[in-house]
């Protein structure tokens, strides 16, 4: 009876912070090596155990229709094509590549191997309740810890899209540095094999991937990514991003109305305004010119 009632209170305090969208530091996550503490699964395990156990089986059992080769601004022909999939779903991968080098998942993202045994060039981990089982394999790691179905504030989806953007150019740094020019064995862990097929490869078929992962790889990591790909120039809007650079090749991606406005706030703050700031300076030169 009393481990029936500490499981009642402890699940019913998460909801209600869940709902207030608060108290993200009670699991105990150390957001710099994305580890869960041992005491968390002790005096929390009501918590952690039903959570692993949904997620797990989510993860295995989810479908998804079949991934578009592009996507549809018809929303009539769009439906007709979800209703002809209907019938024919596939499994839910653990993380897609929605484009090249960005990929969207789950917390079994760890399960993706790329391609000649290289490092991510960052991740991002929105978990609150996950350890990051990437961590040893990623060049830059970003832990921004959120409730299932909570997005990222603007301020942290500014903070995860800068991020992005550095973290490709440290890949870029990190490939010449170690391998373009003979490699520097002091600088990074892997093994002499793992070199050599690297070192085999061209240039050019290596590319800096971003791995943005939250528990199923559907709403907190999709809304990340729709900011990361304004801001590194591929859409204009998150929405295109959304549209036309995710859904097509992960169809089970959707955003809540938080994750929207949150997403709408940030686009007006850290995109529309400052580029409006630009072509302000940009005018006020160019008459002062004249």
């Amino acid at each position: 009876a009393a481990m029936l009632s500490y499981s009642t209170f402890l699940n019913g305090t998460i909801a209600v912070l869940f709902q207030l969208r608060r108290g993200m530091s009670l699991i105990g996550k150390d957001t710099k090596k994305g580890t869960i503490p041992l005491w968390s699964y002790v005096l929390l395990f009501p918590f952690h155990g039903p959570t692993y156990a949904y997620t797990y089986l989510h993860t295995k059992m989810g479908k998804m229709r079949p991934p578009s080769a592009a996507p549809s601004s018809d929303e009539s022909h769009r439906k007709k094509n979800d209703d002809e999939h209907e019938q024919q779903k596939v499994p839910v991968p653990v993380a897609s590549q929605v484009q090249p080098g960005w990929w969207v998942g789950g917390c079994y993202s760890h399960e993706i191997q790329l391609p000649m045994q290289q490092p991510w060039a960052g991740i991002v981990d929105l978990t609150v309740e996950f350890p990051e089982k990437c961590r040893a394999n990623t060049l830059n790691y970003l832990c921004l810890p959120t409730w299932d179905g909570v997005p990222c504030s603007p301020e942290q989806l500014e903070e995860a899209a800068v991020f992005c953007m550095e973290a490709r150019k440290d890949w870029i740094r990190w490939w010449k540095q170690n391998y373009s020019r003979g490699g520097n064995d002091n600088a990074v862990d892997l093994a002499d094999s793992q070199k050599q097929s690297m070192q085999q490869q061209q240039t050019e078929q290596l590319i800096p991937h971003i791995l943005i992962h939250c528990a199923h790889g559907r709403g907190r990591s999709t809304t990340v990514m729709c900011a990361a790909m304004v801001k590194m120039g591929m859409f204009s809007h998150w929405e295109e991003a959304l549209e036309q650079g995710i859904r097509p090749s992960r169809p089970v991606c959707k955003l809540n109305a938080k994750m929207r406005k949150n997403l709408e706030e940030w686009q007006r703050k850290y995109v529309d305004h400052v580029s409006a700031g630009v072509g302000v300076d940009s005018e006020t030169k160019r008459k002062k010119g004249d």
